[in-house]
């Protein structure tokens, strides 16, 4: 089987190639330019740009499978249309380029945060409307939401495909890192001022990768899938961290309201420093959201199975300890 992945050198898409690896199939990585995350991994790399459909039409040709991962992930807004260019039009792209060169099967990976999540007081399953074009949800959500709706405009032309969902990743091969993965070593470091009075949902990399690769034969055409773990409030995941590290927690946790207030302030200092921002608007907004996922439809169909959170955060730190990064 020829399986070819875009954003291979990300996060998700670098752990992805692996798994793939070991399971001995012809794997084909697309990247767009840094190669970080596959420099110790022997796999066909080519480069593509997900807003040129010319260049996916090349990359898929001969392709059985397609796992898209490829995406602009931001708390900081549209990013100057970036967000719109990749998450939307990349997927329509990837979409028209699957159905062109007669690729047999497409899993898409979207996020959690395509779904509203109002109202609060009910689960999130996969029968939860998409995010509208409403102001009040952030860019990233409503071009995660927009690329679904790609995706099935897809599977209307006879594309067979489907739709992963995952919360807040952790794992192992987390290169960049990625914004929780920095949280972690700053916690690590003892160099986190405070905590936030929130929480979230969060999932093994490696066990999204697992129900992704059961997708390929279970997957329903036009179907979505929560591959979420666990909900727990940020101190409790700092606690948990803890336990495994032996680092102690900062002591303060903001209330979410002063969080909001002090964002903007944030915002403005890391567009002065040049630095990530430690928190956004939109950041604090999804702290602050409705977290009851479901995912009982994944665990029926993909064999979705959430590892405990201490063994992921032991296996995440110990990689971070491997790479020098702590």
């Amino acid at each position: 089987m020829r399986i070819v992945v875009t954003g291979a050198a990300g996060f998700l898409g670098n752990n992805l190639v692996r798994y793939l690896m070991k399971k001995n199939y012809s794997v084909k990585a697309l990247i767009r330019e840094d190669e970080k995350g596959l420099l110790d991994v022997e796999v066909e790399r080519e480069s593509v740009d997900v807003r040129k459909v010319d260049t996916l039409q090349r990359a898929f040709a001969a392709a059985d499978v397609v796992f898209h991962c490829a995406a602009v992930v931001s708390i900081q807004g549209s990013k100057g249309g970036l967000v719109e260019d990749v998450n939307i039009g990349g997927v329509k792209n990837v979409v028209q380029a699957c159905l062109d060169q007669k690729v047999k099967k497409l899993v898409h990976f979207s996020s959690v945060h395509a779904l509203d999540p109002s109202p609060h007081n009910e689960k999130i399953t996969e029968q939860r409307s998409l995010c509208d074009a409403s102001p009040h949800h952030p860019a990233y959500a409503r071009s995660k939401a927009n690329g679904e709706r790609e995706i099935l405009k897809g599977v209307e032309r006879g594309l067979d495909a489907c739709i992963l969902n995952p919360s807040g990743m952790i794992g192992p091969y987390d290169f960049t890192p990625s914004p929780l993965g920095e949280a972690l070593i700053q916690m690590y470091r003892r160099s986190l001022p405070a905590l936030v009075n929130g929480g979230y949902n969060w999932v093994d990399v490696r066990d999204v990768i697992a129900s992704a690769h059961a997708a390929i034969e279970t997957g329903r055409p036009g179907e979505r899938y929560l591959l979420t773990g666990y909900s727990t409030s940020v101190k409790q995941l700092a606690q948990a961290a803890f336990a495994v590290t032996g680092k102690k927690p900062p002591m303060f946790t903001c209330p979410l309201w002063l969080a909001r207030l002090s964002a903007p302030l944030m915002e403005v200092w890391a567009n002065m420093t040049k630095s990530p921002p430690l928190y956004t608007r939109e950041s604090i907004q999804v702290l602050g959201d409705n977290d009851a996922f479901e995912h009982t439809k994944a665990s029926t169909e993909l064999g979705h199975k959430p590892r405990p959170l201490e063994e992921t955060l032991k296996d995440t730190y110990d990689w971070f300890a491997q790479a020098d990064m702590l």
